[in-house]
């Protein structure tokens, strides 16, 4: 219907209610496509001299000794050298946020090997990774193919939680990926388990996502293991909280993982 055909200001209203026209802007219309007027030119700023810019020395990482994360990674020869300088690490911003550095669990002489994500909120207050929710399905999940706490080793690609559980920028995992790939060669496992898409994608160097790279072996190598480890990535148990349906192909995955192990046995 046409407004102007109405008899009276109320049946005009009442047709912008219709409408759903609910506020009045202004008296004046705006033509939002017409070009916008040109900006007075600037004045221009008199003419100061300045004296030459003094040479400063570079910057150094922001860690207390002013190494990097690959220096200090590589200068541990064993676990709990690496924790100690994970502790120290002051490079990764998420560190000034989080209450505790979550380093690992678990059996470091374990031939299982188990790498996830970030930690949590549960992670974070207790300094151990997969203690929340998802962390009692992971130990669940892992009990059925006979590896408890004790006998198997779990960390994470991220030593402390981001705010508000949001995903870690690239620069936060590159700046952590040193001491992940050395805390590996350290603990030199028989099998690795990459749990969640961030830890498959890192650690594999492929940008595919979980359900893609999932149920496949792949070859991990890096400086200071004595030879290549079979990786299989495989849903975190998060997105299975949230997906049940896929428990199922986790199953698979784990069923393959314990016949790696049985193989590789001795």
């Amino acid at each position: 219907m046409n407004p102007d055909a109405l008899s009276s200001p109320a049946e005009i209203l009442r047709w912008y209610v219709d409408a759903g026209v609910d506020e009045c802007i202004g008296d004046d219309p705006i033509d939002r496509f017409a070009a916008p007027a040109a900006a007075p030119a600037p004045v221009a700023a008199p003419v100061e001299r300045v004296a030459p810019a003094v040479a400063r020395a570079p910057l150094q990482p922001p860690t207390a000794t002013g190494a990097t994360a690959a220096h200090l990674a590589s200068a541990a020869t064993t676990v709990e050298e690496l924790r100690a300088a994970v502790e120290a690490y002051d490079g990764c911003s998420l560190k000034q946020f989080a209450s505790r550095t979550v380093f690992s669990d678990g059996n470091p002489q374990s031939r299982l090997m188990v790498i996830g994500e970030a930690p949590g909120e549960d992670e974070d207050r207790q300094g151990k990774p997969f203690v929340g929710v998802s962390g009692k399905l992971l130990d669940r999940m892992l009990n059925s193919i006979g590896y408890t706490r004790d006998s198997f080793y779990i960390t994470n690609v991220m030593f402390w939680r981001p705010p508000g559980n949001r995903k870690p920028t690239a620069e936060e995992v590159a700046l952590c990926l040193p001491f992940v790939e050395r805390h590996i060669a350290l603990v030199d496992p028989a099998v690795l388990l990459f749990v969640g898409g961030l830890a498959a994608s890192t650690l594999l160097a492929n940008p595919q996502g979980i359900t893609k790279l999932r149920g496949r072996w792949y070859e991990f190598n890096v400086p200071g293991l004595p030879r290549p480890v079979p990786a299989m990535p495989t849903f975190h148990p998060a997105y299975l909280l949230r997906t049940p349906q896929q428990k199922r192909l986790a199953w698979r995955d784990l069923l393959a993982v314990k016949q790696k192990l049985d193989a590789t046995q001795g």
